[in-house]
């Protein structure tokens, strides 16, 4: 089955961590035997070849002038919350140029299915598309897109559109589900597929922990809590230093190590000197894709404290997360969009209640008190993305929302 797909976020080069779950979900599929097309909008530091891991990589430019290269790979998006306005001004010719290679591609060759990534902005061009030249359209709503169409009727009604013609719409959550539907999706045609993880790249490994703890200065003593992403809102990260805050009073060898890139770091450290405990967070900046397993490896808690944002964003549901449970940590998260689907409280790990740093500091607490329980909550983390979480099982699902669509 020949499949186009298009996305406006994808690893810019190998290891980087813009969007690494479409490349996955586009890999998966690959590897299955199918044949791949992925059409991205070009950027400056998009390094890569015509195709990678069985991914047929097509590019349309955009912008006309070089400091106008901000659609996609997270840079349209204001700390997440609302459209940059560089951003706003290049929208329409993004997403014509996008139906015009669209366009391009279905007339070279004919294919099967048409999945857009993120029904804003993607879904559009391909509606279009898909309906001039016959050919099925699946739309993945990642999160992003379902905040967008909410804050404004013109991205409403077009979200609407996209999903009402789609034979089918995924989501990794039911939470975006149910937003989706609540725009005018059609609520038959949802399907729930939590994202997945490479268990062989995210896996224990003793000698990795070994390795990173000491590179960053941490002894057998410290008890070390990890947590990483983007520096924005939604990620909940002030609401997890300020949970340190009260944690270090019970364990003053714990330390705290945020990962990521970002302008909200200023705000992170600024708080946490406020708080008295600047001198015990670590900040390393962001991470290659090749070295989180270490990470994840030498934290004694993985902790996610995502949140709902001022606009309502929130992540469907979060790699870091998988990556974690992939490398066997113990876990500390907020009950929220889809981390509830994946992680049972005391079964593989620990969850509170979003934006609260006080139920958020007696989880951890706790985890790090009772290593029985840090020690059952790992392994059965890990055994549940050996049998259900890879992405192989992801892309097999897929190919059969792709075989049913096909079908007509």
């Amino acid at each position: 089955m020949r499949i186009l797909m298009i996305a406006s976020s994808f690893p810019k080069y190998p290891g980087e961590m813009t969007a690494p779950f479409i490349e996955e979900i586009a890999a998966a599929v690959a590897e299955r035997g199918h044949e791949v097309h992925m059409l991205l909008p070009d950027h400056p530091e998009l390094r890569r070849g015509a195709l990678e891991r069985g991914i047929h990589l097509h590019r349309y430019a955009y912008a006309p002038h070089p400091r106008l290269s901000v659609w996609g790979y997270a840079g349209a998006l204001d700390n997440d919350v609302r459209m940059r306005h560089a951003a706003l001004l290049v929208a329409p010719l993004a997403v014509a140029a996008g139906w015009a290679a669209l366009r391009r591609l279905t007339a070279m060759m004919p294919f099967a299915i048409i999945h857009a990534h993120w029904a804003i902005p993607n879904g559009l061009p391909a509606l279009l598309v898909a309906r001039e030249r016959g050919i099925p359209l699946v739309v993945s709503t990642h999160g992003s897109d379902i905040s967008v169409a909410e804050r404004s009727l013109p991205t409403a009604l077009a979200a609407r559109s996209v999903m009402r013609y789609a034979t089918a719409i995924t989501a990794p959550s039911s939470d975006l589900t149910t937003r989706a539907a609540a725009l005018g999706g059609p609520p038959e045609r949802m399907l729930v597929l939590p994202y997945c993880v490479d268990a062989v790249a995210f896996r224990p490994d003793l000698a990795a922990r070994a390795q990173f703890r000491a590179a960053h200065g941490l002894s057998d003593g410290h008890q070390l809590l990890f947590s990483v992403g983007r520096m924005v809102e939604k990620k909940g990260f002030i609401y997890l230093v300020r949970a340190f805050a009260q944690i270090v009073r019970d364990h003053p060898n714990a330390r705290l190590m945020i990962a990521g890139y970002g302008g909200g770091q200023a705000a992170l450290e600024a708080e946490a000197a406020r708080l008295g405990v600047r001198e015990q967070l670590i900040f390393p900046g962001a991470i290659g894709h090749n070295d989180i397993n270490a990470a994840l490896n030498a934290a004694d808690v993985f902790v996610l404290p995502s949140v709902r944002d001022r606009s309502g964003n929130v992540d469907g549901l979060p790699n870091t997360l998988l990556e974690a449970m992939g490398a066997g940590r113990p876990i500390v998260a907020s009950r929220i969009a889809g981390v509830p689907a994946v992680v049972t409280t005391g079964e593989h790990g620990l969850l509170v209640p979003p934006a609260e740093p006080a139920a958020l500091a007696a989880a951890i607490s706790r985890m790090l008190s009772d290593p029985g329980l840090a020690a059952h909550c790992a392994a059965t983390a890990r055994q549940r993305v050996e049998r259900e979480l890879t992405w192989a099982k992801y892309a097999e699902r897929l190919e059969q929302v792709y075989v049913a669509g096909a079908r007509g």
